[in-house]
């Protein structure tokens, strides 16, 4: 090994070491401008010698976003919800048929952990150099059974570790293949400076740490996931096909510690359900002094072979269990109400409250969801009202409150006839709960529109983050989804960030303000914003984002129609003969169309040169009008395949069967569909005579 190799080495497994003091233990020994030095050193080391970089190094935690979105991938088990009970005669009831099914001669012990509110992920470690193991995969749960690959952002998590060495292995007795599942969490600190930072740019604060991690953790910026300083907990180690590694649960989280992982600390093995439900309790009490959410404890059988005893229901494991906290809330008054445009242009009226204490955090606004909930609680300006922060999300209001000690409101709500934004008209769908403003340049719903136009699989605008974005809203550059194509060098140059610098020899923090896109930079995403404008018809219409309208029924529209004008003409008769388009997707397409700022916006983007035609799609017609619903596996065609061959020839695919069906194609297992056939008299078809329609 050579000098430079000896000093790198040296200087990783430092920063490795202080890396888990600081992000694992929460007990520093060196000061952030000692640790950004390290760092310095080896980056230069690296630079140096470039052909010494490996994936594991700690410089390499953030790498270049994903090229094509985040590929799914199986796990290798499911990964399942747990069932809930929320009190202590549910928690004796589940311990009773627990006992049950494991039989008289099953040593039933439990192991208690905080039920942290987080995001469940699943990493996988495969074998290193020198029989270390790497980091090789991280998956989000997904449906359960299969999870979207966000490697690139969880390696931006300090506390999980790149890798594991080989004595630390052997110390916990695991082999280099092997896999965590965890829990990813935002830190209350970091949530609540996340907020600051978003209502200093204009922005509305996240609702809670779970839904900002949930965001974060799949964003396609893995510097974005890096600055928000997520944590992660283990709580399952498993092998490489998904098996238990060891005996006990208390076992595996000891193990897990010892191979690097953050543990939460408060977890307890328990002999009897009393014990449990005494470790429920003190838990209660630490809630509001821990520095993360939980919303409740997790009871686990401590025997892996219990376990497998036990086994699983259709959903959940039989052998663990999460007791819930109650919801926590008060009584205030309702001062007045106003009302929030959403990212879609929902408006949602907010009830501004006298300011009150619930478990810990002051409470001066709560959501009131929609006119038909204020007018199920019969709420009046002025009334008093018990809120709860249930699970920890936005404070809602459950119920108004009279009594001799709380007199009614007399000021009703009424719901304003233009957007408070944009004064663009309101609509309301009959049926629907919500007012919407359907201006899709409503300043409240511009950011969230652009950062939805610009992302791969829309107009793929590379470079059109959120910080960029957010920039150009704040120095009024774009107004508008057109403004982008108006946009110079010289109105890039004026983009601006903050820079903090750490002082090597006092260790203090200077701010100091730099461009936020260089020259560079600028030229990749002016050219990114030029070649969007040959998207075509389809993705325009994705990006326009309206309701109901996503990437598939865009494509739909856009081979029915062939040019935005004739789309635009349509009418909801006319919108409904196009296969998977009903009442609710016309009446949507048509209120955005009937907005005049919304075709002007379509007649700006369309003077800036963007392609808003496409190939009308070729189509026979044997099965013009007849409606089909497909059952059971098929011998040869998958069931999309079944279904583009039937729309391809005019026909259309249900998912239910009705008096309307005219044929249900029956394949092998069919179930209740075939059942629902022959009750109402509907032809059955195998795939032979399928393929005799086509004839």
């Amino acid at each position: 090994m050579t000098d430079a190799a000896h000093k790198i080495d040296a200087l990783r497994e430092k920063i490795r070491h202080h890396e888990h003091l600081y992000y694992v233990l929460d007990a520093p020994t060196i000061s952030d401008a000692e640790y950004d030095d390290l760092v310095r050193q080896l980056q230069s080391l690296e630079a140096e010698h470039p052909d010494l970089v490996t994936p594991d190094s700690p410089t390499q935690r953030v790498g270049g976003k994903p090229k094509e979105g985040f590929a799914k991938v199986a796990h290798s088990r499911p990964m399942l919800s747990l069932d809930n009970v929320m009190s202590e005669e549910e928690l004796r009831d589940w311990d009773r048929r627990v006992r049950q099914l494991a039989g008289p001669d099953a040593d039933i012990g439990y192991v208690c952990e905080y039920k942290m509110d987080g995001i469940s992920m699943a990493l996988q470690y495969r074998p290193g150099a020198n029989g270390s193991s790497h980091l090789a995969r991280g998956l989000t749960r997904g449906d359960g059974a299969t999870g979207e690959d966000v490697t690139t952002n969880v390696r931006t998590i300090r506390s999980i570790p790149l890798s594991v060495s080989a004595a630390h292995l052997k110390k916990a007795g695991v082999p280099s293949n092997f896999e965590v599942r965890g829990e990813v969490v935002m830190p209350l600190a970091a949530f609540r400076k996340a907020n600051e930072e978003r209502e200093a740019q204009g922005l509305a604060p996240a609702a809670n740490p779970r839904n900002y991690a949930a965001g974060t953790i799949r964003t396609l910026e893995p510097n974005i996931v890096a600055q928000r300083r997520l944590d992660f907990y283990a709580y399952f180690l498993l092998t490489e096909r998904g098996e238990d590694l060891l005996p006990e649960q208390a076992e595996a989280l000891d193990a897990l510690t010892t191979l690097g992982f953050r543990v939460n600390p408060h977890r307890e093995a328990m002999p009897t359900i009393d014990k449990v439900l005494a470790f429920v309790e003190r838990a209660g009490e630490q809630r509001e002094t821990l520095g993360y959410e939980i919303d409740g404890v997790v009871v686990k059988v401590n025997s892996t072979q219990v376990q497998q005893r036990l086994g699983y229901t259709g959903r959940a494991p039989r052998w663990a269990v999460a007791f819930k906290f109650t919801a926590r809330g008060g009584v205030t008054q309702v001062e007045d109400i106003k009302v929030q445009v959403g990212r879609t242009g929902k408006l949602t009226p907010v009830a501004v409250l006298t300011p009150v204490s619930i478990g810990g955090t002051t409470v001066s606004r709560a959501t009131l969801h929609n006119a038909d909930e204020i007018e199920r609680l019969g709420l009046k300006i002025g009334d008093y009202v018990k809120v709860e922060r249930g699970g920890d999300v936005i404070p809602k209001v459950v119920e108004v409150v009279v009594d001799k000690e709380h007199p009614r409101g007399h000021r009703t709500f009424h719901f304003p006839a233009r957007c408070p934004e944009c004064h663009s008209e309101i609509v309301r769908t009959e049926g629907e709960a919500d007012y919407r403003c359907v201006n899709i340049d409503c300043p409240a719903r511009l950011r969230e529109s652009l950062l939805h136009f610009a992302s791969r699989g829309v107009m793929n605008i590379e470079g059109l983050g959120e910080a960029v974005v957010a920039e150009l809203l704040e120095h009024k550059l774009v107004r508008s989804l057109a403004d982008l194509y108006a946009l110079t060098d010289a109105d890039l140059a004026q983009l601006q960030h903050e820079v903090v610098t750490t002082d090597k020899k006092t260790g203090q923090q200077k701010t100091r303000t730099q461009a936020l896109v260089g020259p560079k930079e600028r030229n990749d995403l002016l050219a990114e914003i030029e070649s969007s404008k040959s998207a075509g018809l389809a993705r325009v219409l994705f990006g326009l984002g309206i309701r109901f309208v996503g990437e598939r029924t865009a494509q739909l529209l856009a081979e029915e129609f062939g040019s935005m004008d004739a789309l635009m003409a349509a009418s909801a008769e006319d919108l409904e003969r196009v296969n998977e388009v009903g009442p609710r997707v016309s009446q949507a397409i048509r209120e955005f169309f009937d907005e005049s700022r919304n075709r002007d916006l379509v007649r700006k983007l369309d003077k800036a040169g963007l392609v808003m035609t496409a190939e009308k799609r070729k189509r026979t017609s044997q099965l013009e009008g007849l409606t089909f619903v497909l059952t059971g596996t098929l011998p040869n065609l998958s069931r999309d395949e079944a279904k583009a061959k039937i729309e391809a020839a005019g026909g259309r695919v249900s998912g239910s069967v009705s008096k309307k069906t005219n044929y249900v194609v029956a394949g092998e297992d069919a179930g209740s569909k075939l059942d629902k056939a022959r009750e109402l008299g509907v032809k059955v078809i195998d795939e032979a005579g399928l393929e005799d329609l086509f004839r």
